[in-house]
């Protein structure tokens, strides 16, 4: 992961000014207020759409008398920072949230998450990569403490691609030819789908390809949701959708889920943490579905999907009991290991702290991948080939709507299109400088 490091810290650095992350930008209490004063134990709430959560939980609470913690599960996306964000304005927020990595400079620079620097902050520079380190601090502050690392990866139906002939696709050249030759062969099969709803994964796709979806030039914030690279992962699905080579399911819809159970659908674009979820949607399958590195553009290369982290929202008073939560779910052997003991939920999320990989990796039941194919290996692999240089930006909720909204109509580039709008609007709206 070295040699992602430097761009990683000089985009963080640079938005730093952007953000106005300083001594006034979080403001509120900093949740010091943690003993109870009945010697009852300290309950902290606990909201998250993570697999494993709730046994993770409940081995928490089996083992630690002082702290005790409420979970409650949140829809993904963007209903659930909505929801998060709407609990700050309400002043009824859970203690601990899990923020992608994409949302941490929005939610910071809004003020509705505590500044964790005398918390947790040096567990993040000495459990976490650097690379990892930079997408959670901002002004020498520590914002959210990392929980995985999502690279992107390619997952398909082995025994099914061997019954339409066709090779696992390297480049997204080789995809589009399977694609065809998989609707060529059965009008009602096709190679895969690619969702208007889910943003994160276009991103994904656009980092893949270089694209830069938000920079900054001095304090100034220069968003290029549509830039030439992104245009260009923007035209190929477009192209694919219109061709009638893909499906284009709502994501983790039961529609989109039954095609690929059924055989309608033989691959899918996820990441390490897809991998938990496909065995309790689709169980009968153990064994049939493998994993590969994300086709490219010629060059093995990756984009991070999603990516989680801890937070401690604004309103809390219990921020030292969160933090000790947090860090043991995080970098502690027990924690991953009853992360992956739900068997309703398992989780296959790639741990930010590599120590804890080997840990995972040896408690995950792999052999629902094509015979126990090494999940975590491949993973590891793919988080060095992530492209350097990506940058979140202040409003990338609104951006992600704008986008999901207009895909669902027009298509891809006229998603992107609109959300370099929204980007352009929304930081304006906020009170901070936009480029020239």
């Amino acid at each position: 992961m070295s040699r992602t490091s430097r761009s990683f810290r000089i985009a963080a650095t640079a938005a730093v000014a952007a953000l106005g992350l300083l001594a006034t930008a979080c403001g509120g209490d900093d949740g010091s207020a943690d003993a109870a004063s009945d010697g009852k134990p300290v309950t902290i709430d606990y909201w998250s759409w993570t697999l494993g959560a709730k046994s993770t939980v409940e081995a928490f609470n089996k083992t630690h008398k002082d702290i005790r913690v409420k979970f409650t599960e949140i829809p993904s996306s963007t209903d659930g920072y909505s929801k998060l964000a709407n609990a700050v304005k309400a002043g009824n927020a859970p203690d601990v949230a899990t923020i992608e990595y994409q949302m941490v400079p929005e939610f910071a620079s809004q003020g509705n998450l505590i500044d964790l620097t005398k918390y947790a902050g040096e567990t993040v520079k000495s459990k976490f990569p650097k690379p990892l380190q930079d997408l959670v601090t901002f002004g020498g502050r520590t914002w959210t403490v990392p929980y995985d690392a999502a690279p992107q990866l390619y997952y398909y139906r082995t025994d099914l691609f061997k019954k339409y002939g066709i090779e696992v696709p390297k480049t997204w050249d080789e995809f589009k030819t399977a694609a065809e030759k998989v609707k060529k062969k059965d009008k009602n099969v096709r190679l895969a789908s690619m969702p208007k709803s889910d943003p994160a994964l276009l991103a994904a796709l656009s980092w893949q390809a270089g694209g830069k979806w938000f920079a900054t030039e001095g304090d100034a914030w220069k968003p290029g949701v549509d830039d030439a690279a992104t245009k260009k992962v923007t035209a190929y699905w477009d192209g694919l959708v219109k061709d009638g080579l893909v499906q284009s399911f709502t994501g983790y819809s039961p529609e989109e889920t039954k095609a690929r159970a059924s055989g309608k659908t033989l691959s899918f674009l996820g990441a390490s943490w897809s991998a938990g979820g496909m065995k309790t949607a689709m169980p009968d399958l153990k064994g049939k579905w493998a994993a590969a590195p994300m086709p490219n553009w010629g060059t093995a290369a990756s984009g991070n999907y999603g990516g989680t982290s801890y937070g401690v929202l604004k309103g809390s008073n219990h921020a030292e009991a969160a933090a000790e939560f947090i860090k043991w779910v995080t970098t502690d052997k027990a924690g991953v290991e009853a992360r992956l003991a739900d068997l309703e939920s398992p989780s296959s999320a790639l741990p930010a702290n590599p120590e804890m990989r080997a840990v995972a990796a040896a408690k995950f039941d792999t052999s629902y991948l094509n015979g126990s194919q090494d999940l975590y290996k491949l993973a590891s692999e793919q988080v060095d080939t992530i492209v350097p240089g990506w940058t979140w930006g202040p409003d990338q909720m609104d951006v992600y709507t704008a986008i999901q909204d207009e895909a669902a109509k027009s298509g891809f580039t006229a998603g992107v299109e609109a959300g370099q709008q929204k980007a352009e609007s929304g930081i304006k709206e906020r009170g901070l400088k936009l480029a020239d």
